[in-house]
């Protein structure tokens, strides 16, 4: 096919319109195609956030994260081989000033002392992390958070409950670096338990979820097991999951993301083939008479069908590096309407998806045009007048 290259660049370049509209949709659908693979890729094939992300799990209620555990499993789940370090990591939510979307961020009551040893990947000065152990009413804020409401080191931060009924009144006592999607107030588990206590509530000794540091990544699966066992008969069963697990379970809220994202790609696909199909059918009849001359000048018919699919796969390849293009621009916008700008990354591996489909969306577009150009008979092609 290389010593065609010439010829098929020029027939390319024969009718420049159609050329370039058919790489316009075909850019435009392949980046599409980019965008989606690359949520794709974000949601299950994302980067470790920390090295130790691979050895800690979340242990909630089987039945929903709506229901609570009791403090008490904490003493047994720590106790358990594997078992690096455990604490409490419950959801709090509250009310920030008027509770705006964009006043919003996440709020957990942690066992201050276990949370640095489950979490070393939350980095701050040794003295702030002894100010925050200290402190009863000393809240730990994440930098991007901090710096998104202007917070401080002392400024007092006061959030009003409403899945718990009771008002908190922190101090900033640490502002903490963490990895990406991380980024959340802490605050004392014991000072929740107390309002709770000092208000009645019946579950105020109660936890979330338990976050769990394993030993070492061998660990994990066992741990789980050994956990979701031992509280299997209890009143309140178990549900141990790793953390990249347990993000992903939040997913399943929006049905099966997976079909959805397949679906949509198949019909991208689609579209686009049948597009392409149709350019280079009307673009192999014009030029019947065109390729009969070349039979009568040599060209076997196994040339005259590289010449077709290599227009057609030349295209196609040149849109999909166009949309490769396209679709790191989407996810950079999208990035930039992210409040932490974060986003979802654009990998190779998704534009050398997005390349291998061009080139198969190419060959499947033009195989049958090209098989019946290279097979019409000379005399009919000549005669030919459409």
């Amino acid at each position: 096919m290389l010593k065609l290259a010439s010829l098929i660049f020029r027939n390319v370049l024969r009718n420049r319109r159609r050329s370039l509209l058919t790489l316009a949709s075909t850019a435009v659908s392949l980046a599409v195609l980019g965008f989606l693979v690359a949520i794709y890729q974000g949601f299950f094939f994302a980067e470790q956030a920390s090295p130790t992300e691979a050895l800690r799990l979340i242990c909630s209620h089987k039945v929903s994260l709506a229901n609570v555990l009791p403090a008490s499993h904490f003493a047994r789940i720590a106790n358990m081989p594997g078992v690096q370090a455990v604490s409490s990591w419950t959801w709090y939510q509250g009310k920030f000033k008027d509770g705006k979307p964009e006043e919003f961020f996440a709020r957990f009551a942690v066992d201050p002392i276990d949370i640095q040893k489950v979490r070393p990947d939350f980095e701050a000065p040794i003295d702030q992390w002894a100010e925050f152990q200290r402190n009863r009413t000393g809240c730990a804020v994440a930098r991007k958070v901090a710096e998104k409401n202007n917070f401080k080191i002392g400024d007092s931060i006061n959030i009003k409950g409403d899945i718990y009924p009771v008002n908190l009144e922190l101090h900033v006592s640490m502002i903490f670096d963490c990895p990406k999607n991380n980024e959340c107030l802490m605050f004392h588990r014991e000072y929740l338990t107390e309002l709770l206590k000092a208000d009645g509530n019946k579950n105020a000794d109660s936890v979330g979820t338990f976050l769990i540091l394993a030993q070492s990544p061998d660990d994990v699966p066992r741990i789980a097991r050994a956990i979701d066992s031992a509280f299997e008969n209890s009143p309140w069963p178990t549900k141990t999951q790793t953390e990249r697990e347990f993000s992903l379970s939040f997913m399943a809220f929006m049905g099966n993301i997976k079909m959805y994202l397949a679906v949509v790609c198949a019909a991208v696909t689609f579209t686009i083939l049948l597009v392409s199909a149709n350019t280079v059918a009307m673009s192999v009849r014009e030029r019947t008479r065109e390729m009969a001359i070349l039979r009568t000048l040599g060209y076997a018919p196994a040339e005259i069908m590289q010449v077709v699919l290599g227009e057609s796969v030349f295209i196609a390849l040149i849109g999909g590096l166009f949309g490769v293009a396209l679709a790191k621009v989407l996810t950079l916008v999208m990035a930039a309407f992210d409040p932490y700008g974060q986003g979802m990354p654009f990998h190779w591996e998704a534009g050398l998806i997005v390349a291998v489909f061009a080139v198969v969306i190419g060959l499947l577009s033009a195989l049958v045009p090209a098989w019946f150009a290279s097979r019409r008979n000379i005399v009919e092609s000549l005669r030919f007048t459409g």
